[in-house]
C-alpha cells in the first residue's frame, strides 16, 4: 500500500470539496462509503466533472477537442505521472490501491467528443453506445473502487446501471439539451411517435399526446435497464451496495416521476427535494432499495 503524504491528503480533500459542491445526486450515495472508498470515488467524480465541463463549456469547438485530447493524454500517464495536479494526484494514488480501470476514461472522453461534434443517434443501439461511454464507464470505474466477489458478471451490470442513469438524465434534460442544440433520443423513435423536439415559444411544438407517448416509451426502456443493473447489488459489500442503491434509487424515483407526468420535462427540470434524496439514502443504508 502506498504512503499517504500531505500532498495526497490535500488532493483528496480537494476532490471531496468538488464532489460535495457539484454532485447534487452523487453525493448522497458517496457519503455512505468508508473513507478510502469515498475519497477514491470523489477523485473519479472530480476528473469526470472536469471532462464534462470541457464538453459543456463555452469554448470554441476546436479548443474543446484540444483540451479533451490533452486530458486523455494526462490520464493515460497515470498512475505514475500525476503532473502536480491535485485531481490527478488523488486519482493516481487511488489507482495504486484499488483496481480502478483507468482506460474507461477513454470511453468517457469519446462520449464528450461526440457531444462536442454534435453527433446524433439514428437507433437506440447508437444511443446505448453513447450512454455506455459517458455513464457506463463511470459504473465500471466505480466498481474498481467498490470491488466485487465475482468481478466477471459485475462489470456488465455496473455498465447497465450507468446506461439507466444516463437515459434518465436524457429524459430529464430534454429541453435544456435542445436549447444547446442537442437531441439524444434516436431518430427512429422520433419518427415512430411523430415528434421533432422542435422548440416554440412555450416549449416543444410536438402535439402533447405524441410527446407523452414518446417519453413514456423511453422511460419504460430506462426502467428495464435499472432492473438489469440493480442485480449488481448482491455482488457488492454492504457499504458499496448502499452507495450504489442510494444513487440508483434517487434516479429511479426521478424516472418514475417523469413516467407519471411526461409533459413535466417540457415545463421544468424535474428533480427530487433534498429530504426525499436523504430518505432514499437512509433506506439504502439498511439494505432497502427505493
Amino acid at each position: 500500500m502506498t504512503a499517504t503524504t500531505p500532498a495526497v491528503e490535500a488532493a483528496y480533500r480537494h476532490c471531496e470539496d468538488i464532489t460535495r459542491s457539484q454532485a447534487a445526486n452523487f453525493a448522497y450515495g458517496i457519503r455512505l462509503l468508508p473513507t478510502a472508498k469515498r475519497r477514491a470515488l470523489s477523485a473519479i467524480y472530480a476528473i469526470a466533472r472536469r471532462i464534462d465541463d470541457i464538453g459543456d463549456g463555452d469554448l470554441p469547438r476546436d479548443e474543446k477537442l484540444f483540451q479533451l485530447a490533452e486530458t486523455r493524454a494526462l490520464l493515460r500517464r497515470l498512475p505514475t505521472d500525476r503532473g502536480g495536479d491535485p485531481v490527478l494526484t488523488a486519482l493516481g494514488h487511488a489507482a495504486t490501491r484499488m483496481p480502478i480501470p483507468l482506460a474507461a476514461f477513454d470511453e468517457l472522453i469519446d462520449g464528450c467528443v461526440a457531444d462536442v461534434v454534435g453527433r446524433r443517434y439514428d437507433t437506440f443501439d447508437g444511443l446505448v453506445w453513447y450512454c455506455r461511454c459517458v455513464a457506463g464507464s463511470i459504473g465500471r470505474l466505480s466498481l474498481g473502487v467498490f470491488g466485487a466477489a465475482d468481478p466477471g458478471p459485475a462489470a456488465p451490470l455496473a455498465d447497465a446501471l450507468g446506461v439507466a442513469l444516463q437515459l434518465t438524465n436524457i429524459l430529464r434534460d430534454l429541453v435544456e439539451d435542445r436549447v444547446d442544440g442537442r437531441i439524444y433520443l434516436p431518430t427512429e423513435d422520433l419518427q415512430r411517435f411523430g415528434c421533432t423536439l422542435e422548440l416554440g415559444g412555450s416549449g416543444f411544438t410536438d402535439p402533447p399526446e405524441r410527446l407523452t407517448e414518446l417519453v413514456r416509451f423511453e422511460a419504460a426502456r430506462a426502467a428495464q435497464w435499472y432492473e438489469d443493473g440493480l442485480r449488481l447489488l448482491p455482488l457488492l459489500d454492504r457499504r458499496s451496495a448502499a452507495c450504489t442503491a442510494a444513487m440508483a434509487g434517487i434516479y429511479r424515483r426521478l424516472l418514475a416521476r417523469i413516467a407519471a407526468d411526461p409533459l413535466a420535462v417540457a415545463r421544468t427540470r424535474v428533480s427530487l427535494p433534498g429530504r426525499e434524496k436523504a430518505w432514499v439514502a437512509a433506506r439504502a443504508l439498511v439494505g432497502r432499495t427505493a
